[in-house]
């Protein structure tokens, strides 16, 4: 116990900075229009995994200038410096403290490829500091956290992007189009589907904090515990102190293109779940397996579906959406490079049920067409020409966005752990007489990185 009060009374002196200079942080360094030919300076927070998809993206988008990395395990910097500078022909600068990036004024704006926990603090953060911002999905850990990310962009006049790269994809956005001018004609259901087999973590014991990696402030916000491998590098995604499960790691994306399909800007007002970890023993806390169903206030029903373990595939899909309209259904792959293929449906009806039905091959939406290009850069080249302009509303993937496709993974894990259905007031942002569920909508902060009452 002692060596544990030491160890915060050194982390809290070293950090606090951070966390008490996060509401002073509100600067004009960003409130002058980039020019169209000027160039964006980004700074690259997390650098393993995702964050070399952020950085090699940049590097292709013209008048961008990778200028900082940060992280707190400094094992990995040599790597990402070497492979910046083979892109871009420049090193960029290296911090291992977030807060010396928002107060450097010559940087624009930050991407953040940071374990869940930590994306609202450091994207509320970032606004206040007069920086746009491109925010890895999910948004963020609570929904509460969601909220508070919206308010920050919206009173710092910020740039927010989600890092839902589906809704720059070409064939995507082709589809949606056929969708929303009738194509699909009424749209009253979607179902999301991830069934993308894991294997099992197994159980590791606690062990000595590596040389070069700062445990503490990787924490950030979650409560105190020694460095355990299992709840580092990417397994934290299975941990509910910092990650949602694979519901907000894979899933958001097929939850987010298929709430986009049914056009719905709101919370659903009914939930319900069941799931849980199946198979394997391990350190594992979220589950492997999971039915969701959220129902809209006008009815229209929004399924997901999460299978963690060998499985078949539905309609032939594995990773994707199952749109269905008035007049057919649309499959939607993203494995296949987002490919949408229409099913018109040819029912003929007697009263005691039809007596024939066939589908009827529709439009293919693809990337093999020509100007399509690659999800991640058009994504990221739409977050840049929005830095220039200033034009948030122009955003594929906007914040509000994001916090409303990134809600409905926090109301499936919800539900799926009170094992209960629940009902849910969109515009209060609270579920009806529910005081249980809703202590789960938030977290207990751990000094000094505080989630913030006003922004």
């Amino acid at each position: 116990m002692t060596e544990r009060r030491e160890f915060i009374r050194k982390s809290v002196i070293g950090t606090a900075g951070i966390a008490i200079g996060g509401m002073g942080f509100i600067s004009k360094s960003n409130a002058s229009i980039i020019g169209a030919n000027e160039s964006v300076n980004v700074a690259v927070i997390g650098i393993r995994n995702r964050g070399k998809d952020h950085y090699r993206a940049l590097a292709k988008i013209p008048n961008v200038n990778i200028v900082a990395i940060c992280d707190i395990d400094q094992r990995l910097i040599p790597e990402a410096v070497a492979e910046i500078e083979k892109l871009t022909g420049r090193k960029p600068a290296v911090e291992t403290e977030y807060r010396k990036i928002l107060e450097n004024k010559d940087i624009d704006a930050v991407t953040i490829a940071t374990p869940n926990h930590w994306h609202a603090l450091q994207t509320i953060w970032a606004c206040q500091a007069g920086k746009d911002v491109y925010v890895e999905k999910p948004v963020s850990h609570t929904l509460v956290e969601g909220r508070k990310m919206v308010e920050a962009a919206r009173k710092y006049n910020r740039v927010v992007q989600t890092g839902t790269q589906a809704r720059s994809q070409t064939s995507t956005r082709n589809a949606m189009k056929f969708m929303n001018d009738g194509g699909l004609g009424k749209i009253y259901m979607a179902r999301g589907l991830c069934l993308k087999p894991r294997g099992s973590i197994g159980h590791v014991i606690n062990s000595e904090i590596p040389e070069g990696v700062d445990w503490n402030t990787f924490l950030g916000p979650a409560p105190f515990r020694p460095f355990n491998e299992n709840r580092f590098h990417y397994k934290w995604h299975w941990f509910w102190d910092t990650g949602c499960g694979d519901l907000g790691n894979q899933g958001i994306h097929q939850a987010d293109v298929a709430r986009w399909a049914m056009g719905k800007t709101t919370h659903p007002v009914r939930i319900q779940g069941v799931g849980n970890y199946f198979i394997w023993d391990s350190d594992q806390e979220t589950p492997n397996m999971q039915q969701l169903e959220f129902e809209y206030e006008d009815g229209s029903i929004l399924q997901f579906e999460v299978r963690g373990l060998g499985t078949n595939s539905e309609a032939g899909i594995r990773i994707g959406d199952l749109i269905y309209g008035s007049k057919g259904w649309m499959s939607m792959e993203s494995e296949d490079e987002g490919t949408g293929k229409v099913y018109y449906s040819n029912i003929k009806i007697k009263p005691d049920g039809f007596s024939s039905y066939k589908d009827e091959e529709g439009p293919v939406f693809t990337n093999d067409i020509p100007g399509a290009a690659d999800s991640v850069v058009n994504h990221f080249t739409n977050f840049i020409e929005c830095v220039k302009s200033r034009k948030w509303q122009n955003l594929n993937a906007e914040i509000m966005e994001g916090h409303l496709s990134t809600s409905l993974c926090h109301l499936g894990n919800i539900a799926t752990r009170l094992k209960r259905p629940l009902y849910f007031n969109p515009g209060a942002e609270k579920f009806t007489n529910d005081p249980e569920a809703d202590t789960y909508l938030t977290k207990m902060y751990r000094d000094p990185f505080l989630l913030p009452e006003n922004v």
